[in-house]
Formats: C-alpha cells, structure tokens, sequence
C-alpha cells in the first residue's frame, strides 16, 4: 500500500474551499504556501489514512505501528560523558600484561585524539571484574547492582559511533545524525505510536546531573511537530513551571479562557489545516490536565518502604534514584517514551574513581528500575536501554599541565551499553573487542543498527517510519542501519 499518496489524497481534502479561494486571490505566493503546507500534512502517520481530521486534530492519539510489536514503550537512561567501558563491562586481562606499553602502531595508525597521542601507554583497569548470573556476563565491581540483574539485559560489547566528541556525539546517538536539527529518538517513537496517556507528555525528560553538551537538541522534535518534543521536568517543585494557578484566578475562569482559545484555535485548524495549529491545542489542554497530573505523579507517599529503599530513593531529595522511580510511575500512567539524562561520566583522571563515584549514584537504581518493571509485568512491554554517547580509550589519559592523570581520552570505535525488556533477549553478551578493546572483533553494533533495532522491537520497519521535510523523506536511521537479530527474544 502507498501510505504516502493516500496521505497526500486525504490532505488535499483538509484543504477547505473557503481556504483556498481565500488564498489564492492574492497571488503565486500563497499558492506555494499551499503546496507547502499540503508537504507537511501528507506527512502525517498511518492512522491519518483511517480518519485523517481526527489525527491531525488529536496528533498524540495512539497510532498502530506497521507489524505486532514486542514492546509499548522506551526507557532511556543516557550516561552522558562516556562511560569507561574497561571499568564497566569489558573486561580485558591483557591490558594488565601489556599495562604501561604503547598500543601497536597498526591499531593506531593515522588516528589523532583531542588530549593524548594516539602511542600513550595501554592503562590496565584498577577495578576488578568477576562473572556473575547463570549467564557468566563479565561485570567490574564498580556496578554490584547490576552485576544482580545480569540474567535480565544483554550487554552489548561492541557498539559503535561516527562522532568522538561529545556534543556531536551525544546528538548522533539521539538523533542518528550529527548535525543540528533532526527529530530525536523519542520524538520518532511519539510520531509514529501517539501517546497512551491523556494527562502527561508522550515525552518525558528528566536530569540528575551537569548540563548536555548536545543541548536540548538531544530530545528535541526537529522538522517533526513540535508536538513530538521532549518535555524537560524541573529537578524540584512542580515538575513544570507556572502549573499553578496565579492568585486571583480560579479554576472556572481558567477554563472559560482555554475554551475561548480553544475554539478560536480550532477555527483557524479547519481554515488551514497547520498541524502545529493542532500542537498548539494539545499543549494548552496538557498543561490544564496536568495541574492534576503532576501533583499526582510526583507524590511518592503511596510507594512502600521496600520500593523506596530498594531504588536507594531519599523523599524529597532530587537524585537519579528518583527519576528511575518516577520513570516507573511515568510509563504505568501512559507515557510512551521517558529519557533520563545523567551526564558525569567524561573521566579524563582518575576514571577508576569517577566510575564508582557515578555508579554509587546510579547503579542501584538502574537496576532496580528493572527488578520494579518485572515485578509489575511491565519489563515485558518496556524497553529498557542504558549507555553514554561513546567509550574510551584503552590508553592512559595523563597531563601535569592539566592537572590529569590515571584518565581515559574519548573512544569511538568500541564501548559498551546494555538493553532490556521489550522483547530483547535475556542474559546476552553481544559483540566482541580486540584484545586490547580497542576496535570491535566480532558482531558491531552500529548507532543506526541500535535505532533500528528498538525500532523494530516497538512494531516499525525503520525504513518505512519516514517524514518529509524540504523534499524528500527522513527517517531516524537516515539510509543507514540494520535489526540485530541476535538482540531479539
């Protein structure tokens, strides 16, 4: 079937009459502003085939995507920074043979690095690794909370990226392009599924630590309706600012304002057919909704004692460990993607001490945000993906002048990240590095390989869930990627 033209059949037909006479009485302008306007309509998801008014009217309606999918929705927990992966799941006993010897010039020919020579001396982890789980998955002792849980991920060994510094490497592992400007990861999920909840954003983005170096184009919506964006919650107090009525204004002049706006909004959608007409609608009613919504969501009171402790959560204390629980209570109310950003893991010294120093932080409750989904039958349908932008090197990052020693540099070419629920096979390690763990050996996992993958967990062909944009058609995997099989349950 040509989604595509059907698409395009069914917004002409938004167009109204009025519209077009309007319009073009004043010239070639307005009728190029048509055509414009008629490329981003016929964009639209599949479900605008069936009732294409309601779509455009209700853009976050839940969407069905191409095949059965495994899972309903996306837990992200971005490490930003790059986590070592030879203090973390790679675990390499010939570094500790060669520790101190320069890496072999064929693995490093022609390579440059932003702050060591591409011949510093190969660094051999100070953390002990052991095998944990009936699985035998390799874990250092920096992650014993994880090492728990190993029978319930696949760790993937041997991912790759195309960006080495952080910025353009953060926006390519969310975005699958280095450049500025395309939809994120969570922004393609809500366009092409909708949203199951009516009170919160389809779209959840939390922090726990320093600011991104992609910004807040890592969750952004790009050329996608700004509908599909990321919804950054605040550390504290309302998790989105101005939720609270001003003094003076109650409840029923509230919504005696928002009807008026709303059927003026709605006047101008059926004139024109702009879907951020559309955008804008949801939004006022979202922000409406969720006075309720939020409060609701955020008040941990009702969690048991066990619960608590067991994700390492502290009432009333922003942390990681809360954002893994409110991520919990974000999905079982609906919410279809929620992104949680914790960018501390770029150890340039001391990477053994930075490791454990951000897995106190987060170990406990990554993995306990898995023992929790489990628990309440919602890991089945849930993917769970945790990982940073990229690796780093199996080389020493030490300078007196920058006051750096014992540090690893950035790494591209092979890191490791894990993934979980949703249809993703269980108590798995893919991939395998070299001895040094400097280049993959076996069994890459590139970023678009990555995205595909989840892509197709969740019910897509990742090369059909497009959206045109000045003339022709984007995808997240742009031409690039392909489903590990070996992933799949």
């Amino acid at each position: 079937m040509n989604y595509n033209k059907e698409i395009r059949m069914e917004a002409r037909k938004l167009l109204t009459r009025r519209w077009f006479f309007k319009e073009c009485g004043v010239g070639l302008g307005s009728l190029a502003l048509a055509s414009l306007l008629e490329e981003s309509l016929f964009a639209q998801s599949q479900s605008a085939i069936r009732n294409p008014q309601s779509a455009i009217a209700n853009p976050l309606a839940p969407k069905q995507p191409h095949f059965k999918p495994k899972a309903k929705r996306v837990i992200y927990l971005f490490m930003a920074g790059g986590p070592s992966q030879f203090e973390t799941f790679d675990y390499k006993p010939s570094l500790a043979k060669y520790n101190g010897k320069p890496v072999p010039q064929e693995f490093v020919k022609d390579l440059n690095y932003a702050f060591i020579r591409p011949d510093a001396g190969l660094y051999a982890s100070e953390l002990k690794f052991a095998r944990h789980g009936r699985s035998g998955t390799w874990v250092s002792e920096a992650l014993p909370y994880t090492a728990k849980i190993v029978d319930e991920i696949a760790v993937v060994r041997s991912a790759q990226t195309d960006a080495i510094n952080h910025a353009p490497a953060q926006i390519f592992m969310n975005t699958g392009s280095t450049q500025y400007g395309r939809p994120s990861v969570g922004a393609w999920v809500t366009y092409g599924l909708g949203s199951e909840s009516q009170d919160l954003p389809a779209f959840v983005v939390m922090s726990s630590a320093g600011g991104l170096s992609g910004g807040s184009s890592n969750f952004g919506c790009g050329f996608l309706p700004t509908i599909y964006q990321g919804v950054a919650f605040r550390k504290s107090g309302d998790p989105i600012l101005s939720l609270s009525n001003p003094r003076g204004v109650t409840p029923e002049m509230q919504r005696k304002s928002l009807d008026a706006l709303k059927a003026l909004n709605e006047h101008h959608l059926e004139a024109t057919g702009d879907p951020e007409i559309a955008t804008r609608i949801n939004s006022f009613e979202m922000a409406y909704r969720m006075q309720t919504s939020a409060p609701e969501l955020t008040d941990i009171s009702k969690e048991s004692k066990e619960t608590l402790e067991m994700y390492g959560v502290a009432p009333g204390r922003a942390s990681f460990a809360m954002n893994c629980l409110l991520a919990r209570r974000l999905v079982e109310r609906g919410v279809r993607f929620v992104q949680l950003f914790h960018e501390a893991w770029d150890h340039h010294s001391e990477v053994a001490k930075g490791v454990r120093d951000q897995s106190r932080q987060t170990d406990q409750a990554a993995a306990a945000l898995i023992q929790d989904l489990k628990q309440r039958g919602l890991l089945e349908d849930t993917i769970v993906v945790w990982g940073g932008e990229f690796g780093r090197t199996p080389m020493v990052e030490s300078n007196v002048d920058a006051g750096r020693s014992l540090g690893r540099d950035h790494h591209n070419k092979a890191f490791s990240m894990w993934l979980a629920g949703g249809g993703v096979k269980s108590g798995v390690t893919y991939g395998e590095t070299d001895e040094f763990g400097f280049n993959v050996a076996s069994d890459p996992a590139h970023v678009h390989d990555l995205h595909a993958t989840i892509l197709h967990l969740l019910g897509f062909d990742h090369t059909e869930l497009t959206y045109r944009f000045q003339g022709r058609d984007f995808r997240l995997t742009d031409v690039h990627g392909s489903v590990i099989e070996k992933l799949l349950a």
